[in-house]
Order: C-alpha cells, then sequence, then structure tokens
C-alpha cells in the first residue's frame, strides 16, 4: 500500500487555518506567519501570536517533514522499522492565555509513514496519532465536563470503548512522575493507530482535530473576563513551570523533533512566555491556588 499522502496534507492545512481563523477572532490579533525549510527534507508554516489580550503566547504549527532514517524515538517501539526513510505531517499547537483563569491547553493531529524499501515487495507502514488536553491553574468542573464530553462526543462514533482507552492513554502519558501528578484534567491520547485501515484510520483523527474549537473556545469565553491580580499571575507562572517539566523531560513529540533535526523555533514554541519555580513549596490550605491538586488525579469526568 502506497499512503496517500496529499489527502492527509490538504487537511492538515485546512485544519490549521480554521483554527487560526477562529483564535484571531477572539483575541482581535493577528497571527504571524512563518514559512520554514527542513534541510534534510520538508518544511512548514508556524502561525504564531505572541503579546495578545487573550493569549500571551499561542502557536499552531503546521509541519510535512521527511527524512532518510527513522530516529530512535520514532522506532523503538518498532524496531523492524528501523532505518526505513519516513514522512511526518499534522498540525500541533499549544496556547497559553494570559488570564490565570483560563485554562492552557494542547492539540495534536499527525500522520506518520515509514516508506517501504525500494525493494522487496513491503508495503508503507503508517500510523496516526493525536489528542487534546487541558491544564487548567484555576479550574472548574463544568469545564472539565464540558472538555471531556467533547472528546468522547469525538471518538463514538468509532466504538464506545475509544473514549475510555483514549481517556486513559491521556492520563498516564502527560504524567509527572517525579511530581507524582497529571500535567492537568487531560482529555484524550492516542498513538500508533493503523486499525481499521487508511481511511477508518484517518477518520477518526479529522473528527479529533474537528473537535477542538467547540471543546475549548466555549471555556475562553466563560473564562476570559474574570478579574485577577498578581497572585493569581504568580501562580500561573508558578505551574508554568510544571509544563516545561513535562515538555523536555517526557513528550515524545519535543524530542522526537530535536532527535530528527527538527526546527527548534518551532518545537519549543510550546513553552510559556514566562514560568516560575520556588524551592519545595505548596499553596496554604483552604486556597483556590490549594484547589488544583484534587484536579491532578486521574477521574472520571463523564
Amino acid at each position: 500500500m502506497v499512503v496517500p499522502i496529499s489527502s492527509a496534507r490538504d487537511y492538515f492545512l485546512d485544519l490549521q487555518a480554521r483554527i487560526v481563523a477562529a483564535l484571531e477572532q477572539a483575541d482581535g490579533t493577528p497571527f504571524e506567519a512563518d514559512h520554514w525549510q527542513r534541510e534534510e527534507g520538508g518544511g512548514g508554516l508556524s502561525r504564531l501570536l505572541e503579546g495578545g489580550p487573550l493569549f500571551e503566547r499561542a502557536g499552531v504549527l503546521f509541519s510535512h517533514v521527511q527524512g532518510k532514517a527513522l530516529p530512535p524515538s520514532a522506532s523503538a517501539h518498532r524496531p523492524d522499522l528501523a532505518g526505513r526513510s519516513w514522512e511526518a505531517m499534522g498540525v500541533s499547537m499549544v496556547l497559553h492565555p494570559r488570564n490565570p483563569y483560563v485554562p492552557t491547553t494542547h492539540m495534536n493531529v499527525r500522520l506518520f509513514v515509514a516508506k517501504a524499501p525500494a525493494h522487496g515487495g513491503a508495503d508503507d507502514v503508517f500510523w496516526f496519532g493525536g489528542g487534546l488536553d487541558l491544564t487548567p491553574y484555576y479550574p472548574f468542573e463544568e469545564d472539565a465536563r464540558h472538555f471531556h464530553q467533547a472528546c468522547h462526543d469525538a471518538l463514538a462514533p468509532f466504538g464506545q470503548d475509544k473514549y475510555p482507552a483514549y481517556k486513559k492513554w491521556c492520563d498516564d502519558y502527560f504524567y509527572l512522575k517525579h511530581r507524582n501528578e497529571t500535567r492537568g484534567i487531560g482529555g484524550i491520547f492516542f498513538d500508533d493507530v493503523n486499525d481499521g485501515g487508511f481511511e477508518q484510520s484517518f477518520a477518526m483523527t479529522k473528527s479529533v482535530g474537528d473537535s477542538f474549537l467547540g471543546a475549548y473556545l466555549p471555556i475562553v469565553e466563560k473564562r476570559q473576563s474574570t478579574p485577577y491580580g498578581d497572585q493569581q499571575r504568580d501562580f500561573q507562572a508558578y505551574r508554568r513551570g510544571r509544563y516545561v517539566e513535562f515538555n523536555l523531560v517526557f513528550d515524545r513529540g519535543t524530542l522526537f523533533g530535536l532527535q530528527s533535526g527538527g526546527r527548534t523555533e518551532s518545537i519549543l514554541l510550546s513553552m510559556p512566555p514566562m514560568a516560575a519555580w520556588r524551592y519545595n513549596w505548596t499553596p496554604a490550605a483552604n486556597t483556590p491556588e490549594a484547589e488544583l491538586a484534587a484536579f491532578l488525579k486521574p477521574r472520571q469526568w463523564l
């Protein structure tokens, strides 16, 4: 089988454009466009906003890159594919709002293809991955339920087993072992999906990508006018430090990008504009900041 790369590329570019248009309308600030090329093959389009009234930093990235040999992070679970040339594309985004009552969010949908050797009669091997997750600083149960309902509904047409499985995968993946806490309230995460064939796997991935705006923007609209002060911004910066820790220590996408000679500026666009660390600090009991800890353990939201 030769994977139909062009149809996936068209979808990912359209998804990026739709999300950027909606975020520009919400923030009132146009996104910059940064076209880039990768020396080994391929390139991408980074759309970014910094210093907006709503989003302190927002990046919505499209990339379509090729390489001559799978990097270790991609072949670790598939040693039989080691040495194959490869092609990867997708949309990845992280939004860091200014108001601490508006959660940070991340979404990614991607396609990876390990190309068949020129001789030998083997097929291309493809897999899809993706998901979306929410990282609040001052959490609200109704927001978590809304977000998870959107995740559930995106996967429901593809089997009732998908949401529970991909929710657990998200809880397990976005977990900071050294902190004994999840990165946020989760969402869904999947990788290495190709069962059911290309069209079925692609349809599910598109459903996840298309669900993002409905999952996130209603929360933004509800929380963006909540008053805040220096105390809330300080706590937001402290919690953003955990976001940095996860991305640099555990995140497979970050590791893949750096190991494969990816574009550093695009890979690290997921980082918050400012973060802070404190030595052995925990919020005082019975404060709004202390309430977050109860949300950083997996639970059933629906």
